[in-house]
């Protein structure tokens, strides 16, 4: 069987490696070895990150929503389930952001949600 010298696959990994690792403080951004092990524990925080970013934000609307709805006297539940029955369709991202640029809009749904809510 012929020889096989792998000197330019592993060169690679380890330069891609040490690229991801540059900045890194001592010797995280010179060994490989210590490289490795901060490239991976950060790729492991940048996983974890991009899933809580979405449970952040949407923590982040239901708050907005929240106190401009307690602003017009109607809790946040009340007000999400009188627009499900009102059969307004809004994600929380959009009513957010309505309740922090346009507050008369959001009381004009405050008010068609509290009118549904009365006549379920």
């Amino acid at each position: 069987m012929p020889r096989v010298k792998r000197g330019s696959n592993r060169r690679d990994r380890r330069r891609k490696v040490l690229g991801r690792a540059k900045g890194y403080f001592l010797g995280k951004s010179k060994l490989y070895k210590f490289a490795r092990e901060a490239v991976d524990r950060a790729g492991t925080f940048a996983y974890v990150g991009r899933k809580r970013k979405k449970r952040d934000f949407r923590r982040l609307w239901i708050i907005r929503i929240n106190a401009a709805a307690r602003q017009n006297e109607i809790s946040y539940s009340q007000f999400m389930a009188g627009l499900k029955h009102a059969g307004i369709d809004l994600d929380r991202k959009s009513l957010a952001d309505i309740a922090v640029k346009d507050p008369a809009a959001f009381t004009k749904l405050v008010e068609s949600a509290k009118a549904a809510r009365a006549s379920a």
